[in-house]
């Protein structure tokens, strides 16, 4: 598409680079069987093709088997998996104060159920303090869940620390990595992640449909109920769920066409590798946050450091509606970005901006400094007119 410039990624990355829509065409063509469910040969490049994506994501994580790679339709069901499997009334979770309504929205129905649920608050740009994770994490609590990067101000969260934290109360800890992975370097291992959900639409520049929950080397996944039991193509004999992976959490016919998409996007990240996309993601949000703050009116949120962010550019301007900035910065300019709430109405508390929410700015690879020169004249424009 012509004439416009994309600052959504936050939402889903655009364009996808021309090998995943090849990578789907040719599984439909040529590998379109159902994998683990048939001995025949379109079953078995099926099959070759997921575990494939499986090595691939183990790698880019650090994961210790690639079999811990559970494929799920998103980010929020590998959440949701993790969340309705481990906890049952009486335990106690600790989550952070920048949570997306994915965590969140389940942790209130759970709530609802007899689970004791602690919100750690946030500091106004959407930093954690650990010590304030110390306090919330006593002995007994169960899980510890915590955004990797916030999807409102790219704030990110001392994963280390706080894993340290929840690892000394014996709980595990659970990271949202919807924002990171593909963005910048994620070492499950060395963070002490032991659960990790993603997805495969934004960083790791995959189709939408895709995603999926990473176990760690000391998650026994029998702790965790399956959301869905069904079919698995195998142990066909067996009227209950295996107790395997990636089995156990795999019923039904996976997204085969979606997965091979993955796997096209994840070696793209992987060419071009992914400390490198966030040094370049970091040098653009960092031109971005200053040429805004030099606009008469404009305020923006989250950190000033740059290093400390995401690639994600959250601001209002005094006596402007977020939704009537984007709209004309969409229809007379050409700039597609989102407002509003974006999903996170405790991050919008803790940064000040609830409940008018704010104009987010998400640039990816394919952005230039030349493009946000011309975004930032035309939020001048806007906030001139």
């Amino acid at each position: 598409m012509n004439g416009v410039i994309y600052l959504d990624h936050a939402a889903t990355s655009w364009p996808k680079p021309p090998g995943v829509t090849r990578a789907m065409a040719r599984f439909l063509d040529e590998e379109g069987g159902n994998p683990g469910r048939s001995g025949h040969r379109l079953s078995l490049a099926a099959a070759r093709t997921a575990y494939g994506v499986r090595e691939a994501v183990a790698g880019l994580v650090n994961a210790p088997d690639p079999l811990g790679v559970v494929f799920t339709a998103n980010g929020t069901h590998a959440l949701n998996l993790a969340l309705h499997g481990l906890l049952a009334p009486g335990c106690r979770v600790v989550a952070g104060g920048m949570e997306h309504n994915a965590v969140l929205r389940p942790l209130r129905h759970l709530e609802a159920r007899g689970i004791e649920v602690a919100v750690v608050p946030a500091a106004r740009d959407g930093s954690l303090d650990p010590e304030a994770f110390r306090r919330a994490v006593v002995p007994g609590t169960t899980l510890v869940v915590v955004n990797h990067a916030s999807n409102v101000v790219g704030t990110l969260a001392p994963v280390r620390e706080i894993a340290a934290v929840a690892h000394s109360a014996g709980a595990l800890l659970l990271v949202d990595a919807a924002q990171t992975l593909g963005a910048l370097p994620v070492d499950m291992q060395a963070l002490g992640i032991d659960l990790l959900a993603f997805t495969g639409h934004k960083g790791l520049q995959g189709p939408p449909g895709t995603g999926g929950l990473v176990l760690g080397a000391g998650v026994d996944p029998r702790r965790i109920a399956p959301l869905l039991q069904g079919g698995t193509g195998s142990r066909s004999e067996h009227e209950t769920q295996p107790d395997f992976l990636p089995d156990r959490f795999e019923s039904g016919t996976p997204n085969g066409v979606g997965i091979a998409g993955l796997g096209a996007g994840i070696a793209w990240v992987l060419e071009r590798g992914p400390a490198a996309l966030h040094a370049q993601a970091a040098d653009l949000s960092r031109f971005l946050a200053e040429g805004l703050m030099e606009i008469p009116g404009v305020t923006v949120h989250g950190p000033s450091d740059a290093s400390r962010r995401l690639a994600v550019v959250s601001f209002t301007v005094a006596g402007l509606h977020v939704s009537d900035l984007g709209l004309r910065l969409d229809e007379e300019h050409g700039v597609l970005c989102r407002v509003g709430l974006h999903c996170s109405p405790a991050a919008h508390r803790a940064i000040g901006t609830f409940s008018e929410g704010t104009v987010r700015f998400a640039p990816g690879p394919g952005v230039t400094r030349e493009d946000l020169e011309t975004v930032l004249r035309a939020v001048a424009a806007v906030v001139r007119a």
